[in-house]
């Protein structure tokens, strides 16, 4: 045994990790034993007797006694562990002990147990004691299938286990009411889940002997918030009553459950209704306990509580000593300092919760306010009714209030009294706004004497309750004073509960309480971030925590200020806000370590185990330890508790609190305390520094773990030292935070009184806000907001480095190296609400209220700025404290760099050291030229003339330079007047005698003037409304200015100023950049804002411009004007509606092509120029449920319509087709209507006048004269459909009786030549095809770079097209609703290529390249090709849609489109100008035949192959132009031949009723040509006298394609098509040189086409007949086209007989 010992002194410095040192007790002679184990040890867990280790590799060995071993060794000592044998084969990650029992959790979350069993504390039934470890299977019952629960942790006491689940809920199994389950069964074999913690995020289990503790997560504002339960959970009956008196209402919540709690647990007492039952159960961190107490106590239990000042919280020690400690710490002075730790006894009949007046004299001796002690004495020890100086509200009112207890309240309470405010009137609510105040009433009112005629005290001090439960009542409102997460005053309403008789509590509220309780509430500054900071997220622990604890409480081990039991998970309130990271559970006490490493321990204190000698031992109290003394982790044994802690040095010191273990006595039992000596508080254990660096302590039993490493090239030193510094600085920080900023705060309310010590005359004391002023008050509280982030990123920071040293000890996971941003930005943050704070002087207007509140000597203020000068001016050092923080990040660096000094250079890990190091460096350089900006800024107002200061002063602002030494004058300024020049980070102020111009910095450009001709150092400084220029005194002076100006600049534009090291600075700004200004010179621009690109001060790019009379500009501008495509909306004041135009701009006018949206529901659509319409355009006037809707398309000059154009009158049914002008219709036109009437001829004045043609639908027609619309007045001659006519004077309105003057004539029957002289030829008195849309076509030429039809250059042309489809590309690409598909891309990059084809002679390939070219150009709208064609389709479609779908518009209509092809045509040749004119030839290729042959291929579909080509417009365009004017123009044509083609269709239904044999014979085909068998589904079958519709069946299915083609030629391909599938069937019977003649081809082709049943083959017929190519009418196509025509006719006039 003494060769395995190694003193840790002696240990070598090779470097070792994971050390396990062992010990009992704490007497210097106490050495501690070193166990050796291959493997270094991750973690330790300790029993009674025996102990289980985890060692790397994820090996588990135990030591000490183990009974349930049975024939194995039971007992092993602790220097010679044994390994588990059971779990090789398996990793595992973590290992717990219970008194009895352990357990061990593998790395798939599966939990193993082993060891006593006799309660189910293993998980396994029907054993007793399970020797080895073996998996207890965690399941979910819930699911189906149930699915096995992953385990994060697991924690054992004596007779239960726990388990934490990935889901982070808690699972238990074992015996008695600390499993918190709902059950009255024990043992529970299986594990189940805590109900009453679902839904809540349990961070960390711990087990005591006979109680359990969870660390949770605090719920969300929003979910903590939720409403509170108005019926008792058990007994449904009411939990708040309102009854209504005859004058007030009396609301309560003094509900009883009679049904108590039944502890059904051995050995544990019933409690019946004579005794307080347990507080009921919360449903949220927020919800207060709802206490519910019965009426008789069997006796008083006195206790006390001590008053905490509110500055600080200072708590006298055993030593004498002054201790620092938080505001909610309270040290209770126990009056029976000997009796059993836990115990409510003593006895006492006095009325005063203190036992005798001694007491009380001690507890004032304790108060730091000698003021506030005497004056609670006088009170107190008259002895009628003492209210202790914590006092809230609460006791307040229970005086006030004759018989009412205080309890805590709800916000259904709240919501209650609220509700029956307008029963009972406005009194209720002003008192209940009264009742809600801030408690700072209290404390300034420190005794609250009994009104008179209120009976003097209660028993015990406390009525109708014991005095654990005024302790914690009590508690938790001492937990109030330092919580600042929102208004204090709210919080108040939330945390009091009363009994209230509202309208009596009137006379007894100060009226001036009222009043205040009715003014607007200034909104606080939450000190404590609700969350933590979001971008954390889940990368660092959270502070925002509560600790549940349920079980046994006989010791008063759960905290709740009482013994009592719980058998549900209850939320310890006071613990709440104190940030806590880690809790433990010895035997009978409890252990919680906040993230400010200070202690609260609570329970058992029977061997000091608490470290601290106060009472009662229910609640929470700190452990008694030195100042400066950090707790990082703790261990909790039967009797006594080790603390690990930060000392002086980085290198972990150990605490030692209870019982001491003498030699040789080890193995007494726990219980027996007698000869046993204790601590009164912590001791230092001497043999800690030889421990190398202690990473985790464990205890159990009566034993002690220390695991510790031996420092690797200084490795582990360094991560422990950072991990100390982290803690270090944040205890600092909340030490400032609560001390310094808190107080400063709460100065802020509107006004602060407090009663003298001489007597009752208060004294008002200035007001924060009225001090600092409305901006400064902002700025400190934004400055609290950001120092708290600060301050909780830190803690956050804090915790995790710790438990990284408690489990991993490495560096990869530093948070603060892998997500370096979170802290370089809230850093950034709160070093710039520092330097606004001090920029505008809130460090000075501060002083004087901090000077009263701290005193003369702020000792205390120097001590925390670590200031050691003398007479430093208060401000001065509010300054230095605030921006410390800064300093830490040189640590930041210094230690990383420390860290980085293990690796090798050249590694990877020490880049990552490095470049952290860097940030953390590079920002603290940073901050520190900012403080000096802040510095030298506010140094400068000080002294800046008193007038201009607050229109300038700003808190972002910072002072670069100044030319205050007339080192910058402005040129050609006046003898006597003052230029001061001030350059600061946002702008440069030309400041004069009693005026200043402020020149925003991101519209402001400088340049150097040369000095070459002047000999002058200026510079010339560019603004968007000013330009002027600076001269400098030398040139010196000139470069830093020049410099100065620059760099700001660009940092204005970047925004360096506000983040970032500002390195890599730029030479000079970009000339070209985004910035808003608002004008306040330009005319046209005044008072509007800019936002965009510029350049060189003008708006250049894309921007937008918005008025102050709501007019909005967004959109491109060049050189300072609206030029390019843009966006405009326009108010309209009288119809309350915008104006909206969308389209180009030329030098600040609407200019070209756009839309106009007008308020009153018109839209035009078309060509704009100096803001008007001009040029082609279409108007939509109305919608076509309006007065009046009507379409207007055609030219317009000068915003009038003027030219030819269409004008749609829907209301009316008539269609405009002609020239206008100034908006009238004038010159000839044509009208149709919706009733079948048509008019040709003169307009003038907008009316019918002159010459004209009028028609009707059964064509009746006149020609002559007119004078109005539709009236005849003049010489004429009037037609009747049957050919009579007058011929004469004619006068009146057609359709409504004419008078007629002159001669009849009924022509003779047989004068037919006669008849044919007498028929009107339509479109004479029309506008000539050529005359129409010449405004597009001028338009289309512009584009094209022409100042008139064919007048320009080729090359331009071709360059404003790749110039016009680049710029609209990119416009398409920026406008994401306008964006275009890849193919539409494609098609238009191709476009873009100037074609080679333009030049030189076109041969047959560049023809079909020419033509390829031309498809896509008109596909796409745009090219200016396509938009010629786009345009042109729509007023075709206009002018022959809907009413113009007139018959007799079908010659227009065909004259149009040739008119079209013409002109065209002529664009083309303009841009392939070697294109031979119309009817030229193309030259054949001298090549091969095969070659010719090919060459011609690609073209049958638009023609007949033949050699060479003849160059037509309906050749190349038609193909192009027809198929999207087809639907319209064909309408014309059904309709012309509608007679013709019924005639047609009767005569083709009749014939298609006979089979195939009798309709050839019918039609007088020759035998020959008879098929004597067709294919029928690829058969051969022979046609017999009833077979139809077999016949020349694929000539027939050939020729029905005829309607599914748009083009001439296309038609004229089809019936080639049809006599070669004819004749292909023809020849299969005969010989192979047979050829036809008319004769024999006639009969057969009439039988195709009456079997092809073409309904409107007229129609076709004429369409192709107007639109044939001219060149091919006398070829083969022209002789197969007559052949067709020929058979339309014959079916005609066919007799079937």
């Amino acid at each position: 045994m003494e060769s395995q010992r190694k003193s840790s002194g002696e240990e070598d410095s090779s470097g070792e990790r994971g050390l396990l040192h062992t010990w009992k007790g704490y007497s210097y002679s106490v050495t501690p034993e070193r166990v050796l184990l291959s493997r270094p040890v991750l973690q330790a867990a300790l029993g009674t007797r025996h102990g289980v280790l985890l060692v790397e590799g994820g090996q588990v060995y135990s030591f000490g006694e183990f009974p349930w071993k049975q024939s194995q060794v039971s007992e092993v000592g602790p220097l010679k562990p044994v390994l588990e044998s059971a779990l090789s084969g398996q990793r595992v990650v973590a290992v717990a002990a219970g008194s009895f029992h352990s357990g061990a959790l593998t790395e798939d979350g599966g939990v193993h147990m082993w060891g006593e069993n006799s309660f189910g504390q293993c998980g396994l039934s029907s054993l007793t004691v399970v020797p080895n470890p073996t998996p207890v299977a965690v399941m979910d019952p819930d699911t189906s299938p149930p699915h096995t629960i992953r385990v994060l942790e697991l924690a054992c006491g004596e007779q239960h286990s726990l388990a934490l689940s990935a889901q982070h809920e808690v699972w238990a199994w074992g015996s008695g009411c600390q499993l918190g389950l709902v059950t009255t069964v024990f043992p529970v074999w299986k594990p189940q889940k805590v109900e009453h913690l679902v839904g809540r995020h349990v961070l960390q289990v711990a087990c005591g002997a006979f109680h359990s503790l969870a660390l949770v997560r605090c719920l969300p504002p929003q979910e903590s918030r939720r409403p509170l339960p108005d019926k008792c959970g058990q007994c449904n009956q009411l939990l708040y009553t309102m009854t209504d008196k005859e004058d007030h209402v009396i609301i309560s919540d003094s509900h009883y459950c009679p049904l108590g709690v039944e502890l059904l647990a051995e050995g544990e007492a019933r409690l019946g209704p004579g005794r307080s039952p347990p507080l009921g159960l919360q449903s949220s961190p927020s919800e207060p306990l709802s206490s519910h107490t019965s009426a008789s106590v069997p006796g008083p239990h006195p206790s006390i509580t001590e008053h905490t000042d509110s500055e600080g919280g200072r708590t006298v020690a055993q030593n004498g000593e002054v201790l620092t400690t938080t505001d909610a710490d309270i040290s209770a002075a126990g009056t029976d300092s000997d009796r059993a730790v836990g115990g409510v006894g003593g006895a006492g009949s006095r009325n005063s919760p203190y036992p005798d007046d001694q007491a009380v004299k001690e507890y004032l001796k304790k108060l730091s306010d000698t003021s506030l002690a005497e004056e609670t004495a006088t009170m107190t020890i008259a002895g009628a009714s003492f209210q202790p100086p914590a006092d809230s509200l609460d006791l307040l009112t229970s005086d006030l209030i004759p018989g009412v207890m205080p309890v805590t309240t709800s916000s259904a309470l709240n919501s209650l009294v609220s509700s029956c405010a307008s029963a009972v009137g406005e009194r209720v609510v002003s008192t209940y706004e009264a009742l809600s105040l801030k408690k700072m009433i209290n404390y300034y009112y420190p005794g609250v004497v009994g009104v008179a005629g209120v009976p003097g005290g209660v028993p015990g001090g406390f009525p109708g309750g014991p005095a654990e439960e005024r302790v914690r009542l009590e508690e938790s409102m001492q937990g109030k004073k330092s919580c600042s997460t929102g208004d204090i005053r709210e919080e108040e309403a939330e945390g009091l509960s009363r009994r209230l008789s509202l309208p009596g509590l009137l006379s007894q509220v100060s009226p001036r309480l009222l009043r205040r309780a009715s003014r607007p509430r200034v909104r606080a500054v939450p000190l404590t971030p609700v969350g933590g900071l979001p971008e954390a997220g889940e990368l660092l622990p959270s502070l925002q925590t509560e600790v549940w604890s349920w079980g046994r409480g006989e010791e008063g081990q759960l905290g709740h200020g009482d013994n009592l039991p719980r058998l549900q998970p209850l939320c310890i309130k006071c613990l709440s806000s104190k940030e806590v990271v880690l809790v433990a559970a010895g035997a009978h006490h409890s252990l919680a370590l906040t993230a400010q490493s200070q202690v609260f321990s609570w329970g058992s204190n029977s061997s000091g185990q608490l470290g601290h000698m106060a009472s009662p031992t229910t609640i929470p109290r700190l452990a008694t330890l030195s100042e400066g003394i950090r707790v990082w982790d703790v261990g909790a044994g039967a009797q006594h508790t080790l603390l690990l802690a930060d000392g002086d040095c980085y290198q972990p010191i150990l605490y030692y609190s209870g019982q001491q273990v003498r030699a040789g006595a080890q193995d007494a039992p726990q219980d027996q305390t007698e000869g046993y000596s204790y601590t009164q508080q912590p001791v230092l254990l001497p043999f800690c520094m030889n421990l190398g660096y202690v990473s985790g302590v464990f205890a159990g039993g009566q034993s002690c773990v220390a695991l510790a490493d031996r420092s690797v090239m200084g490795f582990t030193a360094s991560l422990h030292e950072l991990a100390t510094a982290e803690r270090k600085f944040y205890c600092k920080l909340s030490s400032v935070k609560n001390h310094i900023l808190r107080p400063l705060l709460d100065l802020g309310e509107d006004y602060c009184c407090r009663y003298s010590s001489a007597g009752q005359r208060p004294w008002v004391r200035e007001s924060l806000s009225t001090a600092l002023g409305p901006a400064s008050t902002v700025l400190l509280r934004s400055l609290a907001r950001c120092y708290s982030h600060l301050c909780h990123l830190t803690g956050q920071h804090s915790a995790s480095l710790t438990a990284n040293l408690r489990r991993r000890r490495e560096f990869k996971s530093l948070v603060m190296l892998e997500h370096a941003s979170i802290f370089l930005d809230t850093y950034n943050e709160y070093c710039c609400s520092v330097g606004n704070f001090l920029v505008m002087g809130g460090f000075q207007a501060l002083a004087k209220p901090s000077l009263e509140f701290f005193g003369k000597c702020p000792e205390l203020l120097q001590r925390l700025a670590e200031s050691s000068e003398e007479n430093i001016p208060l401000s001065d050092l509010l300054v230095t404290l605030f921006y410390l923080p800064m300093r830490h990040l040189h640590e930041y660096g210094r230690l990383l760099l420390k860290l980085g000094t293990c690796f090798e250079v050249s590694s990877v890990d020490y880049q990552k050291l490095q470049d952290g190091c860097s940030k953390f460096e590079a920002l603290a350089l940073h901050l520190k030229r900012r403080r000096k900006e802040a510095e030298y800024t506010y140094h400068f107002w000080k002294s800046f003339p008193g007038k201009m200061t607050d229109s300038l002063r700003n808190p972002r602002r910072r002072l670069i330079c100044e030319s205050s030494n007339k080192a910058l004058t402005l040129q050609n300024s006046g003898r006597f007047s003052v230029n001061w020049f001030i350059l600061f980070n946002d702008a440069l102020v030309h400041a004069q005698f009693s005026t200043h111009h402020v020149f925003p910095l991101a519209t402001l450009w400088v340049e150097p003037i040369p000095e070459e001709n002047t000999g002058l150092h200026g510079l010339k400084v560019i603004s968007p409304e000013e330009t002027f220029t600076l001269l400098a005194c030398s040139s010196m002076e000139k470069a830093k200015w020049l410099r100065s100006i620059n760099q700001a600049v660009d940092q204005a534009m970047s925004g360096a100023g506000q983040s970032g090291s500002g390195a890599g600075q730029r030479a000079e700004p970009p000339i070209s950049r985004t910035a808003s200004y608002t004008f306040y010179k330009d005319s046209r621009l005044k008072e509007a804002i800019y936002e965009g690109r510029w350049l060189a001060g003008k708006p250049n790019g894309r921007g937008m411009v918005k008025w102050l009379d709501g007019r909005i500009y967004t959109g491109t501008f060049k050189n300072g004007l609206e030029d390019g495509f843009g966006d405009y909306v326009m108010p309209s004041k009288t119809l309350n509606l915008n104006d909206h135009y969308q389209g180009h701009w030329k030098e600040g006018k609407m200019h070209g092509i756009g839309t106009y949206k007008y308020a009153t529901g018109e839209l035009y659509e078309g060509s704009f120029q100096d803001n008007m319409r001009h040029g082609h355009g279409m108007l939509r006037s109305g919608t076509l449920n309006s007065s009046s809707p009507s379409v207007f398309i055609g030219q317009w000059v000068h915003d009038k319509k003027t030219g030819y154009g269409v004008f749609d009158d829907i209301t009316r049914g008539e269609k405009y087709m002609g020239m206008w002008q100034d908006d009238q219709r004038q010159g000839t036109g044509v009208i149709v209507t919706q009733f079948g009437l048509y008019y040709e001829g003169a307009f003038n004045n907008n009316k019918m006048q002159g010459t004209g043609v009028l028609l009707s639908e059964d064509n009746t027609t006149y020609e002559g004269e007119f004078s109005e619309d539709w009236t005849l007045n003049g010489k004429g001659v009037l037609t009747m459909p049957n050919g009579d006519y007058f011929e004469g004077s004619f006068t009146g309105e057609w359709g409504s009786g004419l008078k007629v003057t002159g001669s009849f004539f009924k022509p003779n029957l047989y004068d037919s030549d006669g008849d044919k002289g007498r028929a009107v030829k339509l479109g004479r008195l029309a506008v000539r095809p050529e005359e129409k849309w010449r405004v597009v076509f001028e338009e289309c030429w512009m584009r094209l770079g022409c100042e008139a039809p064919g007048q320009g250059e080729n090359q331009r042309a071709w360059e404003n097209i790749a110039v016009a489809l680049t710029t609209s590309r990119r416009r398409h690409r920026d406008s994401p609703e306008m964006n275009l598909s890849r193919t539409q891309n494609r098609t238009l990059e191709s476009l873009e290529f100037i074609p080679q084809q333009h030049v030189g002679p076109v041969t047959m390939e560049k023809y079909d390249s020419i033509r390829r070219y031309l498809i896509k150009a008109c596909d796409t709208p745009l090219h200016p090709l396509g938009w010629l064609m786009e345009t042109l389709v729509a007023v075709y479609r206009m002018t022959y849609v809907g009413v113009g779908a007139n018959r007799r518009l079908l010659l227009q209509a065909v004259n149009e489109i040739m008119s079209y092809l013409a002109r065209i045509f002529q664009l083309v040749r303009f841009l392939f100008p070697d294109l031979p004119e119309e009817g030229g030839a193309i030259p054949e290729p001298s090549s091969d035949p095969q070659d010719k042959k090919d060459s011609n291929c690609a073209d049958t579909q638009l023609e007949s192959p033949k050699p060479g080509r003849v160059v037509s417009s309906s050749a190349l365009l038609l193909p192009v132009l027809l198929p999207r004017l087809y639907p319209p123009l064909f309408t014309l044509y059904a309709l012309e031949k509608e007679r013709e083609d019924d005639v047609y269709w009767e005569c083709v239904l009749r014939l298609n009723k006979q089979p195939d044999v009798a309709l050839l014979a019918f039609l007088g085909v020759q035998h020959k040509f008879w098929p004597v068998s067709v294919p029928v589904l690829g058969e051969k079958t022979e046609v017999v006298s009833s077979t139809k519709d077999a016949c020349f069946a694929s000539a027939t299915e050939t020729l029905q394609q005829i309607s599914t083609t748009f083009t001439p030629s296309d038609k004229l391909q089809v019936i080639q098509l049809t006599f070669e599938e004819i004749t292909k069937e023809v020849m299969s019977s005969l010989e192979d040189n047979f050829l036809w003649s008319m004769d024999d081809l006639f009969p057969v082709f009439l039988y195709v086409v009456l079997r092809a049943r073409i309904r409107n083959l007229g129609s076709e017929v004429s369409l192709i007949e107007d639109l044939m190519d001219p060149c091919v009418q006398h070829g083969e196509h022209g002789i197969m086209f007559t052949t067709l025509k020929a058979c339309y006719y014959q079916i005609q006039h066919e007799k079937t007989t």
